[in-house]
């Protein structure tokens, strides 16, 4: 049985987003939990929201692009706990209610978008492997860390989640 680029894309991303909202309610706990979302681990990168709203920004425009179809738009709003679950959530919600038949078959589908002054050409199966899910992995592991470096009582088990 071959794997298909929905089981390929959409389950990993919908994992991933729950395994970052278990990371954040852990976060939460932490007697210096406000500050923490503002945190980040050097000057120049991003906060701990900005970590949250990348992964969630790369979980909705995977499948978007695959099918052709425009991805809900989230401002970069988040100031709290409760706003990056709300956002993890709705980007959740898009994906679980996402036809797997529209994004099946696009392995060869052609891929371009612009990112600030590039722009990236692609297939669907490249654009899949090879930039969403090492983007999206750098944004949770760099989230995890920022948290592990504020002194957040976090293990590697709690990266990987439930197995």
């Amino acid at each position: 049985m071959s794997l298909s680029m929905y089981q390929a894309s959409v389950a990993p991303l919908g994992r991933g987003l729950g395994i970052l909202s278990s990371l954040l309610h852990k976060a939460e706990q932490h007697p210096n939990a406000a500050a923490l979302v503002d945190a980040r681990l050097a000057p120049d990168m991003m906060t701990l929201a900005g970590q949250v709203q990348r992964a969630s920004d790369t979980a909705k425009g995977c499948p978007a692009r695959l099918a052709g179809v425009e991805a809900p738009s989230f401002p970069d709003t988040e100031k709290s706990f409760a706003d990056l679950h709300a956002r993890i959530a709705m980007t959740g919600d898009f994906l679980k209610n996402f036809n797997p038949e529209l994004i099946n078959g696009s392995e060869r589908k052609l891929i371009a978008f612009k990112a600030g002054a590039s722009t990236f050409n692609f297939t669907g199966e490249t654009y899949l492997f090879t930039f969403v899910l090492p983007n999206f992995y750098f944004h949770i592991t760099t989230a995890y860390a920022i948290l592990r470096h504020n002194g957040v009582a976090l293990g590697k088990l709690d990266y990987l989640g439930e197995l």
